[in-house]
């Protein structure tokens, strides 16, 4: 009898199973971190590169893939830098990355 109450104070208890609710509440809360850390402020960067994009207009000195121009023409996808005295390049609307100041190009 003595034995029996040892070998069942020995062995081991039984682990209590995770609530399912909380891993599945961890994986949502790490999809809202990654939303708000991640693709959240990367969306709203392309708002913004969407809205300048739309704001073109001719006169404007611009940064495009690295050149430096002033925009000519404006197209529905291209637009025509003069990068230089009638030197005119096309490149993507896509491919601006800041518009400058007014100015700048003279001064540079």
């Amino acid at each position: 009898m003595l034995s029996s109450f040892i070998a069942a104070a020995a062995a081991p208890a039984a682990a209590a199973e995770p609530n399912p609710m909380f891993s599945f509440g961890f994986i949502i809360l790490l999809f809202v971190v990654f939303y708000f850390l991640l693709i959240r402020p990367q969306q709203k960067r392309a708002k913004e590169q969407r809205k300048m994009i739309a704001e073109l207009a001719k006169g404007d000195e611009v940064v495009a893939a690295g050149i430096l121009g002033r925009v000519e023409d404006i197209g529905e996808h291209f637009l025509t830098l003069e990068v230089a005295d009638n030197v005119r390049i096309r490149v993507q609307k896509g491919t601006v990355s800041n518009v400058l100041p007014k100015g700048t190009l003279k001064s540079s």
